[in-house]
């Protein structure tokens, strides 16, 4: 007579995959990340000092005065900048693009266009090195993956310029503005200020980074609605350490008294530091990639199609 044997439930045994994220992290942290900061900006602003601030080393030198009457010295040419910097064994590659100072002549018609060439010019080397048929397994980066778009702290609004060439810029990459050398205005001052280049850029319809997703989930959402409040964060960059309350902080002596750069009351800094390394430098570089490269791939693909069609036409 046979014996039913109950049958045994399924031992749910630890298979292991998700071991996947370390894998995956051991792989990125061989390889290390690559970020592309372009500035944006008249001259006079403090735009490498702010860069230098940002990431706590020392990228570009000034061309900041060394005497009052001395006149600004001005960036002709696009230079870039590239310097490894290491936290916790996670390696960055942070290459910094700096812009010629525009809207500083006499005559400012089209002065954006070696600014926008140059971020096209990266997004087409990136496609050529991607069609061709042996293909370099990790192709260099040098898609801009962030634009700092440096404000002039007038207190009054944006200039025709800015807004000329900040509709230009958020057409093809991340725009991040900052209201530059903020502690020349008053808190009240300021507050107003960023009000109002708010209400410009929304009379504009310019398109600002963070972008708003179907992908975000609460936490993301609110974050971001969190970073557009900020937006245009005002900041004040400062390499010169001065001492607070016996701590020596990052900071400049003003006619009020001294600016702690790292004060979150003083000056956003922290903030804009925190959004660009610490939350959204990732997306940052996926955005580029998922948004900007991606409408010009299809733009370029699509005339090359154009083209060929055309030329098969003739024969």
């Amino acid at each position: 007579m046979s014996v039913e044997v109950p049958a045994q439930p399924f031992l749910q045994s630890y298979v292991g995959f998700d071991s996947i994220t370390s894998q995956i992290e051991k792989k990125l942290l061989k390889r290390g990340f690559q970020f592309n900061v372009m500035v944006v900006g008249q001259s006079g602003l403090g735009k490498s000092t702010l860069i230098n601030t940002i990431f706590a080393s020392h990228l570009i030198d000034s061309k900041g005065r060394t005497q009052p009457d001395e006149p600004t010295r001005q960036t002709v040419e696009i230079h870039s900048f590239t310097e490894t910097i290491i936290e916790n064994g996670v390696k960055l590659r942070l290459n910094i693009v700096d812009t010629p100072g525009y809207g500083d002549q006499v005559n400012n018609e089209n002065c954006w266009e070696p600014i926008i060439k140059y971020i096209k010019d990266q997004h087409s080397s990136y496609l050529r090195k991607e069609l061709t048929a042996v293909r370099d397994r990790f192709i260099q980066d040098t898609r801009i993956h962030c634009c700092l778009f440096f404000i002039s702290p007038t207190g009054h609004s944006l200039k025709p310029i800015d807004i000329v060439v900040l509709k230009k810029l958020t057409e093809v990459v991340n725009v991040v503005p900052v209201i530059a050398k903020s502690d020349s205005l008053t808190i009240e001052e300021r507050l107003a200020f960023k009000n109002r280049i708010k209400e410009e850029l929304g009379f504009h319809n310019i398109k600002l980074y963070p972008y708003a997703s179907d992908e975000d989930d609460e936490h993301d959402a609110s974050l971001n609605e969190s970073i557009q409040d900020l937006i245009p964060f005002a900041v004040i960059g400062s390499e010169q350490t001065i001492v607070v309350d016996g701590k020596a902080v990052r900071g400049r002596q003003n006619r009020w008294g001294v600016v702690n750069v790292e004060n979150e009351e003083h000056c956003e800094f922290i903030h804009l530091r925190n959004f660009l390394t610490r939350t959204h430098l990732q997306d940052l570089i996926e955005t580029t990639s998922l948004i900007h490269y991606e409408s010009f791939r299809a733009k370029q693909l699509l005339a090359l199609k154009e083209g060929g069609s055309q030329q098969q036409h003739h024969h």
